[in-house]
């Protein structure tokens, strides 16, 4: 890695940045569709020719094997390249409208699909480069301009990708920043035309209240204050549904914003389901999980200590895992049973290998999903149950991100389809044609004639001719 001096970023250069991006837009050279799709050409040629370079990076920040780093960042962000530039040319196409009866003689409206301009992407720790370089994706369909403020956190993927923009894409098109609070700080104190940011909840209230001020449209993707809630029914295939569960929660540590933060299982099977639990940790990851090295590690000792800390007020109730290496910053998968649905661990947002199961009984699953839609919507909703017809009834009526019935997290890897928040797990979409939507705006554009034109409009409005325009206006809009 470099041992350069960091760069200090001072308010004068990000306004520089924004600056010198502001002019490149205005070049008009970004409004070709040709050219995004050169460009997102391109931005697949950096992930394929430094794959070396994105998977050593990954195994630093957050110790992932390169099956792992391929499959939950550097594989999704090619699939989703690939998806952009097949539909780029359709989506992009200005749509055409009959104007209607009521703009006579009009019969053309089109609608323009326009890029809002120098965008801010703000991108956590947890996925560095997906949650980059997909939402660059994006943002680059749209014929957008790019300044990407990176997590301070996952310093040598930071790094990398710095070096990898700046070499495939000039500065005033695409520019990383890397850095803390204070940066983003200073980015967020400058007028961008459109902001998105991943991140927590708390934060994001405060890239909002800064967005504010410039009325800045922005996108925000977050974890959910209260964590995402998987049920698991007493009819459900316990063996399946806890091989899914373990496998989804080793996956990046627990650091995924649409993981499970705590489990509602119901009583009847409880003690089956944790057995079965327990053996699929043990069968995916051994008997200790904090000494494998294919197992990834937190991301900071302060993540560490989080959760070690959380899973010791628990230590009467672990029933697997609890204890880490706070050298490697590997803390196992801990399941913590019984657990209250009141109490604070399932109240909050973990981020992290600790594994909460609340239990309850069958007949009473009203009152779980009573809970759950009390408070702050969740990113993620998952439930395991053969019962499909209330499956679907309770995906219909709660209100979440997305979710799974007898599945776990890979409805996001779906072609076509949104990834996004509600409320407090925030607000836009994207991937695919949605990120193209998130990333421009519809301009409504009627194109007149300057013959035939009616008076029905002009005034006056009263006299011999007010009873036959009411007439006609009543008619038309029938």
């Amino acid at each position: 890695m470099s041992t350069e001096a960091p760069m200090v970023y001072t308010a004068e250069y990000i306004q520089s940045i924004v600056s010198k991006q502001r002019q490149f837009f205005r070049t008009g050279k970004t409004l070709n569709v040709e050219w995004r799709i050169n460009s997102l050409k391109t931005l697949k040629r950096m992930m394929v020719d430094n794959e070396a370079l994105f998977l050593e990076a990954l195994q630093k920040d957050l110790g992932r094997s390169k099956v792992e780093a391929y499959l939950c960042d550097i594989g999704p962000i090619i699939t989703e390249i690939n998806e952009t530039i097949r539909g780029l040319r359709r989506w992009a196409r200005p749509e055409r409208h009959f104007s209607g009866i009521m703009c006579f003689p009009s019969v053309t409206t089109m609608v323009y699909k326009m890029p809002y301009g120098v965008s801010l992407i703000i991108s956590p720790f947890n996925f560095p480069l997906l949650l980059a370089v997909g939402v660059l994706a994006a943002c680059i369909s749209g014929g957008n301009t790019a300044v990407i403020k990176t997590s301070s956190k996952t310093v040598a993927c930071t790094e990398v990708l710095k070096k990898c923009i700046s070499e495939y894409f000039p500065e005033e098109y695409i520019t990383v920043i890397d850095g803390g609070h204070d940066v983003a700080d200073l980015c967020l104190a400058e007028r961008f035309d459109k902001i998105f940011y991943t991140g927590s909840p708390n934060v994001a209230k405060h890239v909002m209240a800064e967005a504010a001020r410039h009325l800045t449209p922005l996108a925000l993707e977050l974890g959910g204050e209260t964590g995402n809630w998987c049920v698991v029914r007493k009819d459900a295939n316990l063996k399946d549904a806890a091989r899914k569960i373990a496998f989804f929660k080793l996956c990046n540590a627990g650091q995924i914003c649409i993981n499970i933060n705590q489990i509602a299982v119901a009583q009847e099977v409880a003690d089956e389901f944790l057995n079965e639990l327990k053996a699929e940790f043990t069968r995916q990851i051994g008997e200790h999980p904090e000494e494998n090295a294919e197992y990834p590690h937190l991301v900071s000792t302060s993540a560490y200590d989080n959760s070690a800390q959380t899973a010791e007020q628990y230590r009467s109730r672990i029933l697997f895992g609890g204890n880490g290496n706070r050298d490697t910053l590997r803390y196992a998968p801990t399941i913590i049973y019984p657990v209250n649905a009141d109490e604070e661990i399932v109240r909050k947002e973990l981020f992290s290998p600790l594994l909460p199961i609340v239990p309850y009984k069958d007949d009473e699953i009203d009152e779980i999903l009573d809970i759950i839609e009390k408070r702050e919507h969740p990113l993620a909703m998952y439930v395991f149950t053969k019962d499909t017809k209330w499956a679907n009834k309770v995906m219909q009526t709660l209100q979440y991100g997305g979710g799974c019935i007898n599945e776990v997290c890979i409805h996001m890897m779906v072609k076509g389809v949104p990834f996004n928040g509600t409320g407090h797990s925030g607000m836009g979409a994207y991937h695919g044609e949605w990120g193209f939507r998130e990333f421009t705006h519809p301009q409504t554009v009627l194109t007149g004639k300057t013959f035939w034109n009616l008076p029905l409009r002009e005034h006056p409005y009263t006299g011999k001719v007010e009873k036959m325009k009411m007439q006609l206006l009543k008619w038309f809009e029938r």
